[in-house]
């Protein structure tokens, strides 16, 4: 099954109110599991230790102020189109498929995603050059992280 195919299916699934589709094609089969949404975070507070006065109400500590969010990035970003193992090159010893500032034409494979034992070639959906490289090779991405930033 093509990797256009496989895309299909997972935006399929991923605005569909199914949690699970699983296809089976010659002797290829693929199965897309909708992951459910994450829990509310719950934040624990810090125990007093004991033996310790409580601290008067004037010198509590302010509560901190909200972290700012990241700048966007400054051009388009290409996201994962699915779960797998992030690979800069076809094996460990050929070159990177692209290095910062690498010019791009759009079809042009990017990296590889492994999902499943399958070796998923990533293309650059639009042309132009590699600003950002956001993943280490050989960590774990999930669908829809930010894998490469085109300028």
């Amino acid at each position: 099954m093509d990797l256009r195919k496989l895309k299909t299916l997972i935006d399929l699934v991923a605005e569909s109110g199914i949690s699970e589709l699983e296809i089976t094609e010659g002797d290829g089969k693929v199965r897309i599991v909708k992951a459910p949404p994450p829990a509310a975070q719950i934040v624990a507070a810090p125990a007093v230790a004991m033996g310790a006065a409580p601290l008067p109400a004037q010198a509590a500590p302010s509560p901190a102020a909200p972290a700012a969010a990241p700048a966007p990035p400054d051009g388009h970003v290409l996201k994962s189109p699915m779960v797998g193992t992030f690979y800069r090159s076809a094996n460990p010893t050929a070159d990177p498929f692209v290095q910062l500032g690498s010019q791009v034409k759009e079809g042009e494979t990017l990296c590889i995603i492994e999902a499943m034992k399958l070796m998923n070639e990533i293309e650059a959906d639009r042309s132009g050059t590699i600003t950002e490289i956001l993943v280490e090779n050989g960590t774990p991405v999930e669908f829809g992280q930010p894998l490469f930033v085109i300028q």
